[in-house]
């Protein structure tokens, strides 16, 4: 019988929900989303969680566990940077507050982390050996590091200073929607970018991912990167499932 976890994953825009087969890397059912609340404290945030994980019942009720991916550096389930969520998350025990909200113990992570864990695990980088980097385009830029399929949690690439500003502030898909950008201005700019990764960390492959990934095919013919490019498998779902993988391969004791 398939073990079946509830995935989370919190966007600047949306927040999406799906039951997940973590033993096949795979969305069970519907996938369901709700926009993020503007501003988002845990007061407006909580409750748009707990209304999506309502609608998705899970084997085991109450005593399931819960994966959430946040757009923040999490350590032990404490939300230390708030770059694209409301600053009054900042020294909060998400973890804690969301089992409060959802009545299940939940793992909290960075949201590229798990967009990350579930490329590794079941997408373009399963079998990927070496130095690996995931690459999430949206409202920000986030970043996944594994080396030899583990992870270097929080690595936060996006705030990298190109030309004086971070990253994200230049090069992800929400600026080139505000900017107005064709894909070559857009692409010129995401070149630059993984130039400077490249030069930091040398990894063998890039994962491009991010909804914009689905439209790989398009851009894919203007990217330059002495790495190796793979689009992303899951698209905007990565983070979904990968949130549902950490959950069920984290050593249970409680919340976390």
């Amino acid at each position: 019988m398939a073990r079946v976890l509830l995935g989370i994953d919190v966007g600047g825009s949306s927040v999406k929900a799906a039951r997940v087969d973590v033993d096949a890397g795979r969305v069970m059912g519907e996938l369901i989303a709700a926009p993020t609340p503007r501003p988002s404290p845990p007061a407006a945030l909580l409750p748009v969680i707990a209304s999506l994980a309502a609608r998705l019942p899970v084997p085991g009720g109450r005593s399931a566990v819960a994966g959430i991916a946040l757009p923040s550096v999490i350590q032990h389930g404490v939300v230390r940077t708030a770059a694209n969520i409301d600053s009054t998350w900042l020294g909060a025990d998400g973890a804690a507050l969301a089992a409060q909200a959802l009545g299940t113990p939940v793992l909290l992570l960075n949201d590229a982390d798990a967009a990350g864990i579930a490329e590794m695990r079941f997408g373009s980088g399963r079998g990927l050996g070496g130095t690996v980097i995931m690459v999430t385009f949206g409202t920000g830029i986030g970043t996944a590091l594994f080396c030899d399929g583990k992870l270097f949690p929080n690595t936060e690439l996006g705030h990298l200073e190109l030309h004086g500003q971070d990253a994200e502030k230049r090069a992800s898909a929400h600026v080139r929607t505000l900017e107005g950008l064709d894909f070559p201005a857009w692409i010129a700019r995401v070149n630059e970018y993984l130039e400077r990764l490249h030069a930091l960390f040398w990894p063998d492959v890039f994962i491009l991912g991010g909804a914009v990934s689905e439209r790989f095919a398009e851009f894919a013919p203007l990217l330059r990167c002495a790495a190796a490019l793979r689009p992303a498998h899951f698209g905007g779902h990565a983070g979904v499932i990968g949130a549902a993988l950490a959950a069920a391969e984290a050593p249970w004791g409680g919340t976390h």
